[in-house]
């Protein structure tokens, strides 16, 4: 069944949760804290449906991901209790339209343009997923493989999130971690390989069905 958040839930991003892409983005020692962002429902379009390459930048980049979603509400949930919390776990793709997101410091203008990344197409429940670090994350981009990596090796691992997440707002069901993105992203390549009407742009993690969309021209 397909699946896409409600306009209510909130959308918690995790960046440079893997050390490869750490040292590709030039970002130095791990920090001692998750590093997040926030996403609207209205920065995202399900599976199938066009992300939109807005008129104002030829910078539209992809970022793969593994997405938790919450079933059960909680406040500083301990790391025992975590995976509990889970409704169950899906694809994203978190699109950054990097010149804006370097416009400054803070990343919500690059990450936030609407329909610019997408999620899904299904949500897989944890007993059928199994062990979230058993599972492998691929990117490709027209057929092009162009991001590999186990889960296994995010620096912060889910329960790590979820807890710290947890210790600044209470996690309602519906509420979204992006659990971060890995090396090869389209910036840092040489040349750099940016999204354009017509791409198709698959996410795909084992087990769950893939995220698969084109690229359109925004209007």
């Amino acid at each position: 069944m397909s699946w896409f958040p409600a306009p209510e839930a909130r959308i918690f991003c995790a960046a440079v949760n893997y050390a490869a892409h750490r040292e590709e983005m030039g970002r130095g020692e791990r920090d001692a804290h998750p590093m997040l962002f926030l996403r609207t429902p209205a920065s995202l379009v399900p599976a199938g449906e066009g992300i939109v390459k807005p008129a104002t930048s030829d910078c539209l980049d992809f970022e793969g991901e593994l997405a938790v979603v919450i079933g059960r509400p909680g406040r500083r949930i301990g790391r025992a209790d975590a995976l509990s919390h889970v409704a169950g776990y899906t694809c994203f793709m978190d699109g950054s339209v990097r010149d804006w997101q370097r416009h400054t410091a803070q990343f919500t203008p690059g990450k936030n343009f609407d329909r610019s990344g997408s999620i899904g197409p299904e949500l897989v429940p944890p007993e059928d997923f199994g062990d979230w670090r058993a599972h492998r994350l691929t990117t490709r981009v027209n057929g092009r493989v162009v991001q590999e990596t186990e889960t296994a090796l995010m620096l912060f691992d889910i329960e790590t999130l979820i807890g710290y997440i947890s210790g600044f707002t209470e996690l309602k069901p519906g509420d979204v971690i992006a659990t971060g993105t890995c090396a090869g992203v389209g910036e840092k390549r040489t040349p750099p390989l940016f999204l354009f009407p017509g791409d198709l742009v698959e996410v795909e993690v084992s087990g769950i069905p893939v995220l698969r969309n084109r690229v359109v021209a925004e209007g």
